[in-house]
C-alpha cells in the first residue's frame, strides 16, 4: 500500500507509531481480561496499521513491523498456554518500548 505523490498522509510517523503503541500495550492489558477476542482485535489492528506505515516509515520502524510485529500470529489468542501467549506479548511490548525509545532518542519528539 504506496503513497500516491501528492497525497495526504493521515497519520505522520510519531502519530501512527503512539497509535501503534496504544493498540500493542492494550492487547497486553487485554489479556488479563474475560474477553478472548480483544488481543486478536487489538494485534490485528497493530499488524494492519503496521502494515500501512511501514513503506513510508523509517528503516527502523519499517525491520520492527517486519519482524516482533509480524512474529505474533494474528490468531495466536490461546485458551490452553495463555503463559506462554502473555510472554510473547511481554516480549513485543519490549521490543516496541526498545524501538520507541531509540525512534525518540534518534529523531527528537
Amino acid at each position: 500500500m504506496g503513497q500516491n505523490p501528492g497525497s495526504r498522509a493521515v497519520l505522520d510517523e510519531d502519530e501512527a507509531l503512539e497509535l501503534l503503541a496504544y493498540l500493542v500495550t492494550a492487547a497486553r492489558t487485554q489479556v488479563d481480561e474475560a474477553a478472548e477476542y480483544g488481543p486478536m482485535r487489538l494485534l490485528t489492528a497493530a499488524r494492519r496499521l503496521g502494515a500501512a506505515i511501514a513503506p513510508r516509515a523509517s528503516e527502523a520502524t519499517a525491520a520492527f513491523v517486519a519482524g516482533p510485529l509480524d512474529a505474533v500470529p494474528e490468531l495466536a489468542v490461546p485458551r490452553d498456554g495463555r503463559a506462554e501467549y502473555t510472554a510473547r506479548l511481554d516480549e513485543l511490548c519490549r521490543a516496541l518500548a526498545a524501538h520507541l525509545t531509540g525512534h525518540f532518542t534518534a529523531d527528537g519528539p
